[in-house]
Parts: structure tokens; C-alpha cells; sequence
């Protein structure tokens, strides 16, 4: 009998490793759902666009927008200005995401009511709307793709280990890769080349070429008022009312853009290949929870859907996620529920940054591997 006890308990612990493998979730596996089981499952409602509803998006932040510069200008005082940046900087984030909705066709069904807002909006940030949404439609379609993706997609190896010490070291260094939007309207990401001001860059086809000459003519109109404003206000009082808070609305475009495709506990897979589809792409992306900025930035942390979705209006995204959720089963991550303000996220940015530096330059279902010489 006590020869025999050691052998026993050897078969159940082999049977618990065995069952355990048997459940273990792989996010790199094919999903057992098609992309139409996803669409089936959400309410059709959930897909009309209300152009009225969406308007008064834009009327709330831009009436927020002026009344922030109101107060800070009467007011005036340095107690105030640091509140009034990280507010304004925020309103900004707020405009780019209508803008953004304008350039996915979700703000409404009118091509032309979509092109004069989002012009607007985005072209009173310095961006260049078609340009910009150009690009972001090929992220879209082509999320999760090593080699075509075009938004904080993972660098190669090959390309890692090209770049300097001082421009690897600025890329996985904060706040630098929390500023690095503008750069990537000039040129792109490393390893790619290409202008979104610059109609003939390899980002556009030739239909887009009097787009892309629009959008640009647009942002050099807005950078012609601000010299303006530069002059009859003064250098400091731009500085103050527009230029810092430019950058807080970098820095949340930057952050928020990035933590939707990194930063989770389980490395998510990338793809190359045939290993690569829409919808195996989509299902890296993640959502996150912004607390009180939820409402604000117009739930844009409700990303999973708005990825394979991007059609349905952000005021119905909540919606689609729950209904889709049975769906999705394990392949949905549920995000960490955030306090009033989400500091937590910065966590997850400095994890990610100090492990998540590249992928091999070989194999079609790839995953983030650490510099440690970084």
C-alpha cells in the first residue's frame, strides 16, 4: 500500500495537468464564431445613425471648448491655468473622437455633413482630416497585422535592431511615445516612409489625391490663424490657451491609442500571413475603462466592437458590446474598472513599455518579446 499511494497520487496530478491544458484558452487560436454570428448577435437599432444626436455632441464640446478659454482668460491666474490645460487638453481628445467618428461614416449616412464636421473639428487640432482618416482606414483593416497594420503595430526585429540606441531608447521611454503623433502625421512609423500632408506619399491612392490636397490646405489655414493669433495676442497667451493643452490632447490620443492594442496582463497574438483575417485582428484589440471620461471621449474605450464595427455610432457601442459579449465568450477581455479618474492605466503603459519591444522577423501568429539590454 505505500508503494502504491505515491503512484496514485502521481495519475490524479497528471490527470488535474491534463484537464487544466484541455481548458486552457489560447487567444492565438482560430475563434469557434464567425464575424456574422458577432453582427447577428447585436440589436439592429444599434447600427442607425442619428445626425441630429450626433450634432449635439458637437455642440456640447464646442460650447465647452469656448467656455474653458473664457474662464481661463478672465481669470487668469496661475492657481488656474494647470486645471485649464488638463481640461482643455481633454475637450480637445473630444473633438478628434467626433472627427474620428466623421471619418468612419458613424457620425451620420451624409458623406458631406461627415466631411465639413470632421474637417472642422479635426483641421482646429492640426489634423489633417482626410489624411488622417485615410490611414486609420487601412489600420482598420488590416488591425492585428505585423506587416500592414498602420497604428502602433510591433516592430521586427530586423527593424528594432536598425534603429539607434537614442531613437530605440525615446520609443519605449515615457512620455516620448506619448508625443509621438504629430511626428507620425509628418512620417509615419519606423520602418515605414510617407506623409499625411503629401498627397503622392505611398498612403493614399490616386483617388485620394484632392482629398489629401483639402485636408492639408485645411490644416495650413488653421496654422495661418494661430501665427495670427500668435501676433495679436502674444506668444505666452497662445502658449497657454492652445498650445499646452495640444499637447495634453497628444498625449491622451497617444496613450489611449496604444493601450487599446497593448498592455494586457496575457500577451494577445499579432499576425502575418494566412495565419492573419479581419476578424482574428479584431479580437487583439481591448477595451478600457476611463472612469468619469467615459462620457467625455465618448466611450471610445469600447474599442473591440468600434474595431470590427466601426460603422455603428459610439452612443450605441455599449449596447453592441453587451449583446455581443455571449459571443465573444473568453475571446472578450473585460477591462479593469477604473476610479473617477483612470491612473491606473499609466501602470499598464509603464509595464508595457519596459517588455513589449518587438516581434521575430519569422512565424505567422507572433507575440511581443523584451529588449533586456533595453
Amino acid at each position: 500500500m505505500k508503494s502504491g499511494r505515491p503512484v496514485v497520487l502521481e495519475e490524479e496530478e497528471r490527470e488535474k495537468v491534463i484537464s487544466l491544458r484541455a481548458n486552457e484558452f489560447d487567444p492565438g487560436m482560430p475563434p469557434p464564431f464567425r464575424l456574422a454570428e458577432i453582427r447577428a448577435a447585436i440589436p439592429k437599432h444599434c447600427w442607425v445613425k442619428n445626425p441630429w444626436r450626433s450634432m449635439s455632441y458637437v455642440g456640447r464640446d464646442v460650447a465647452v471648448v469656448f467656455g474653458l478659454v473664457a474662464a481661463a482668460a478672465y481669470i487668469n491666474c496661475w492657481i488656474v491655468w494647470p486645471l485649464y490645460w488638463a481640461a482643455q487638453g481633454t475637450m480637445f481628445w473630444a473633438l478628434f473622437v467626433l472627427g474620428h467618428d466623421c471619418g468612419h461614416g458613424s457620425f451620420s449616412d451624409c458623406h458631406r455633413l461627415n466631411s465639413v464636421v470632421g474637417h472642422l473639428l479635426h483641421s482646429s487640432i492640426l489634423v489633417p482630416y482626410h489624411g488622417w482618416r485615410i490611414s486609420h482606414r487601412t489600420h482598420h483593416q488590416n488591425h492585428g497585422n505585423v506587416d500592414k497594420d498602420e497604428s502602433w503595430h510591433p516592430l521586427s526585429e530586423s527593424v528594432y535592431r536598425s534603429l539607434d540606441t537614442t531613437t530605440r531608447n525615446l520609443r519605449f521611454t515615457f512620455p516620448f511615445p506619448m508625443l509621438a503623433f504629430p511626428f507620425y502625421l509628418w512620417r509615419r512609423s519606423p520602418g515605414k516612409s510617407g506623409s499625411h500632408f503629401n498627397p503622392e506619399s505611398d498612403l493614399f491612392g490616386q483617388n485620394d489625391r484632392i482629398d489629401v490636397i483639402t485636408s492639408t490646405a485645411c490644416w495650413m489655414a488653421m496654422a495661418a490663424l494661430l501665427a495670427g493669433l500668435t501676433l495679436i495676442m502674444g506668444p505666452l497667451q497662445l502658449l497657454k490657451l492652445y498650445a499646452i493643452p495640444y499637447l495634453i490632447f497628444v498625449m491622451w490620443l497617444d496613450l489611449v491609442t496604444y493601450l487599446h492594442h497593448h498592455g494586457h496582463d496575457e500577451k494577445l497574438p499579432w499576425y502575418r500571413g494566412k495565419e492573419w483575417s479581419y476578424l482574428r485582428g479584431g479580437l487583439t484589440t481591448l477595451d478600457r475603462d476611463y472612469g468619469w471620461i467615459n462620457n467625455i471621449h465618448h466611450d471610445i474605450g469600447t474599442h473591440v466592437i468600434h474595431h470590427l464595427f466601426p460603422q455603428i455610432p459610439h452612443y450605441n457601442l455599449l449596447e453592441a458590446t453587451e449583446a455581443a459579449k455571449p459571443v465573444l465568450g473568453k475571446y472578450y477581455r473585460e477591462p479593469e474598472k477604473s476610479a473617477p479618474l483612470p491612473f491606473h492605466l499609466l501602470g499598464t503603459l509603464f509595464k508595457s513599455l519596459r517588455r513589449d519591444h518587438y516581434v521575430r522577423d519569422s512565424g505567422d501568429v507572433l507575440y511581443y518579446e523584451k529588449d533586456s539590454e533595453l
